[in-house]
């Protein structure tokens, strides 16, 4: 993963131009939802996952640097964290996940602690 964990990998293939909205996304180890919002704001990248009945309709949030690939033929987004990694995360919260800086820091700093070496 990158140093700035809410920038996308440069290996990643990201077209600023896609919308993921919809594009499902795959953890190490099996599916973990569809994206149900995105952003591409430089240093504040990330993707919000509708884990539907996974974790009971949880949404998470996804630092762009967790993105390992992306498959825009096959409309799917893969990253480089487990299942649990995910469901363990810090709680979303739909109002300070944009522009609360801590919010970001507890978020960032729970999954810069579980990058792969």
């Amino acid at each position: 993963m990158s140093d700035n964990i809410w920038g996308y990998q440069s290996t990643a293939g990201r077209t600023a131009s896609t919308d993921l909205i919809g594009y499902k996304v795959e953890a190490t180890d099996g599916s973990i939802g569809k994206v149900d919002k995105h952003s591409d704001e430089v240093n504040s990248s990330y993707l919000v996952v509708d884990t539907g009945v996974w974790i009971f309709g949880k949404h998470v949030l996804l630092p762009a640097g967790t993105v390992r690939t992306i498959d825009e033929s096959e409309r799917k987004i893969f990253v480089d964290l487990t299942k649990d990694q995910i469901k363990d995360s810090p709680e979303f919260d739909k109002d300070k996940h944009v522009g609360d800086t801590g919010y970001h820091e507890q978020v960032g700093g729970y999954y810069h602690s579980h990058r792969r070496p």
